[in-house]
């Protein structure tokens, strides 16, 4: 009696790499575009009552403790930068399990020094538009205030925030732009449709922000999900982001109370 041949992973393509991103997306942004949603219609409803975000605060986005333990402190810290990479690691390994998994598709094969220049410019670019950006919707009341970070005054803070910064760029650039972008264009969808889609997610779980949030953050998800899908590198998109944050969450802790609309 002859046993049954293993089903193989690529009798399906289509259909698994559908389920690939509602796995990925269901432990990572997908489902905090959904609870970002619901802190929308929250403050809309129970504290505008209408539209705007006048007199919203959200946040802090990044957190600490400071206990007599430090060290058992810094372990939680490390432990929150390494699950929030993991989702990214995730959809690594379902990208390199793929027949073009060489080198991924999206550039991590090897690092090019040009490619963090590259980031560096692009921080530039869209970082400092984007601060203007924010500040305009806060004034207009369609951004709530964002409490970036209540990190404790300790030694650690700033290479802390440091991580968290580059835990973002990692596990967002990998996971909502290349990963969703390579999966949809494996599906058939056509580069317009699957750059919307990707744009609109990543606004999306920044909904809790209020409109500006929205909308800056479905407008960097144009822009950089235009350069991947033209070269497939998604390092300088890695640097760029990181670097944006970093400066956000630094620049946070030394001007909170100094400067009137941060």
């Amino acid at each position: 009696m002859t046993e049954p041949e293993a089903p193989t992973l690529l009798a399906m393509p289509k259909q698994r790499y559908g389920l690939e991103v509602l796995a990925v997306l269901g432990v990572s942004y997908g489902m905090s575009g959904i609870t970002a949603l619901l802190d929308f219609l929250r403050a809309q409803i129970t504290i505008n009552h209408g539209a705007g975000f006048s007199n919203v605060a959200t946040g802090p986005i990044n957190s600490g403790t400071k206990t007599q333990y430090q060290w058992l402190d810094i372990l939680d810290q490390l432990a929150n930068v390494l699950s929030g990479v993991l989702p990214a690691f995730l959809a690594i390994v379902l990208l390199m399990r793929s027949p073009a998994g060489r080198g991924l598709g999206i550039g991590l094969d090897r690092l090019r020094s040009l490619e963090v220049a590259q980031g560096a410019g692009f921080a530039a670019a869209i970082g400092i538009p984007g601060l203007a950006f924010i500040y305009v919707a806060r004034k207009l009341g369609l951004n709530a205030q964002i409490v970036v970070t209540d990190f404790p005054d300790v030694w650690y803070r700033i290479p802390i925030l440091i991580l968290d910064a580059f835990q973002d760029g990692i596990a967002e650039e990998i996971i909502v732009g290349a990963f969703v972008l390579t999966r949809l264009r494996q599906l058939g969808w056509t580069n317009s449709r699957a750059l919307a889609a990707s744009a609109l997610l990543r606004g999306s779980y920044h909904l809790y922000q209020g409109y500006g949030g929205f909308i800056g953050n479905a407008i960097m998800g144009v822009i950089f999900g235009w350069w991947f899908q033209r070269t497939r590198r998604v390092v300088p998109l890695i640097v760029a982001h990181s670097l944006i944050d970093a400066v956000s969450f630094i620049g946070y802790v030394y001007l909170h109370n100094k400067v009137s609309w941060i």
